[in-house]
């Protein structure tokens, strides 16, 4: 194991020695050390290499991230895993704004609460939160998975297109296009492997699935003038 401790070594030495490991994976886990609450920590990794976290961290924590597994042993402030791609990334805490935003592939697991705009344009990506959500959450999410576990703040889905919101507790709001839809045994089946994923002790039955309605962005000739 690699430590590496970031108050007295910096972060762009960090980043530039995590980023060195697409070439050359010899160094498979690391371990940062002093944190305290730093902006961009193990971003644009591209190697399938393990980075453990100390403590919380800063804005777009393991943003762009492929193929690494980032876990924080902390909360991590807002856009972490921001545009990430695949591998995984694991918060033990609490998630600040927009976690996830415009994901592409992998999996985010938020140990705590997110807050307002969990998932927003998700493109793709897995978001597991085990608690609550904030709100205008998968605004505009185009594909992928979000599960709650907890509950939903207001305008949840706003005009989402193809993704899938699974929920546990209750809703405050939905957005414009965004409807309960039936839960079908193939959507207990996807929900069930998601919430194994997370670490989730929560039955696949327990919870209901929300969708886009398809009418905001289909063409309707009532609407042409």
């Amino acid at each position: 194991m690699q430590t590496f401790d970031l108050e007295a070594e910096g972060l762009r030495a960090l980043n530039a020695s995590l980023h060195a490991q697409a070439a050359d994976t010899n160094q498979t886990v690391w371990e940062i050390v002093n944190p305290k609450g730093s902006h961009a920590i193990a971003v644009g990794l591209d190697a399938p290499i393990e980075v453990n976290v100390k403590g919380s961290t800063g804005y777009y924590c393991a943003g762009m991230n492929k193929q690494a597994t980032v876990h924080v042993h902390g909360s991590a402030g807002p856009g972490v895993a921001e545009n990430m791609m695949s591998g995984m990334v694991v918060i033990d805490g609490d998630a600040s704004q927009y976690a996830g935003a415009t994901g592409h592939g992998g999996t985010l697991v938020i140990k705590g609460n997110a807050s307002s705009r969990c998932g927003i344009s998700m493109k793709g990506i897995d978001i597991i939160v085990h608690g609550n959500i904030g709100h205008m959450s998968a605004f505009m999410a185009q594909s992928g998975n979000l599960v709650v576990c907890g509950d939903a703040g207001d305008a949840l889905g706003d005009s989402l297109y193809e993704a899938r919101l699974f929920v546990r507790g209750s809703v405050k709001s939905l957005g414009a296009d965004c409807i309960e839809k039936e839960m079908r045994p193939e959507h207990l089946e996807i929900l069930a492997d998601l919430l194994a994923r997370g670490g989730c002790d929560a039955k696949p039955e327990e919870f209901r699935r929300y969708g886009s309605a398809r009418k905001l962005y289909t063409f309707n000739i009532d609407n042409a003038y």
